[in-house]
């Protein structure tokens, strides 16, 4: 298995890191902030109910900037939407949560010079093995739960979660991001089980679809601050 020098890097985590990602308005992102939020996730696609202008997602993303990573998330985005996250945003990361290849993965950061984080929606423990084709152009893998695309229009935000054990699999204190079903119930619960240095949450702290709740905010962070993720030497 190759490992990318971002992977080593993003790996050496004493304390598991959050995202919220999905984030609409300046007070869910406020809160976010001052709760400690390290990264921040912007989505960019329509069908989403936290899609976002390029406008709107400007002025988020100036308020976060020096204070979170800012992530934009695009499914299958063109080289077109690429340049405008990129101009008007300006984005820390991308996150790809369609079905890029890692070429595609290649040719994003070519694109735009922004490092990438690809999404793997896991069936089971063997999709793991999917990672390592794109070990050296991503900064590092986000797992999510698998889900039926003919039965669902949205690639995450689902509030699916997936089998945790599955990542037992996942060697060598590697790093990456955990998503998909988690809640401040279950995040703690969910890095001691497998070790996440860096946990990702959206309909999780939400009290309706795509609206956030700023009190579920605060202690989904505050129960990832309590737990413990996995990190290299």
């Amino acid at each position: 298995m190759r490992k990318s020098r971002r992977n080593e890097q993003v790996g050496r985590l004493r304390m598991a890191r959050v995202k919220i990602c999905g984030i609409t308005d300046k007070e869910a992102l406020a809160v976010a902030l001052q709760a400690g939020a390290d990264f921040i996730g912007l989505v960019f696609y329509p069908p989403s109910p936290r899609h976002l202008s390029l406008q709107q997602a400007a002025r988020l993303a100036e308020m976060a900037r020096g204070r979170a990573r800012i992530v934009a998330l695009v499914v299958d985005a063109d080289d077109a939407l690429l340049a405008d996250i990129a101009g008007h945003v300006r984005p820390d990361y991308l996150q790809a949560h369609g079905h890029e290849t890692p070429q595609r993965v290649r040719a994003m950061t070519r694109h735009t010079g922004i490092p990438v984080i690809k999404a793997f929606r896991l069936k089971g423990p063997q999709d793991l093995a999917t990672v390592d084709a794109f070990a050296d152009d991503i900064v590092f893998p986000l797992f999510d739960a698998w889900h039926d695309p003919d039965k669902a229009d949205l690639p995450g935000g689902m509030g699916k979660a997936f089998d945790w054990s599955w990542l037992g699999a996942w060697g060598g204190g590697r790093a990456f991001m955990l998503a998909g079903g988690l809640t401040p119930d279950n995040v703690a619960e969910a890095i001691a089980r497998t070790g996440a240095p860096m946990v990702d949450v959206s309909s999780g702290v939400e009290k309706a679809r795509g609206v956030k709740d700023v009190e579920k905010i605060r202690r989904f962070i505050a129960a990832a601050r309590g737990a413990a993720g996995r990190h290299e030497a």
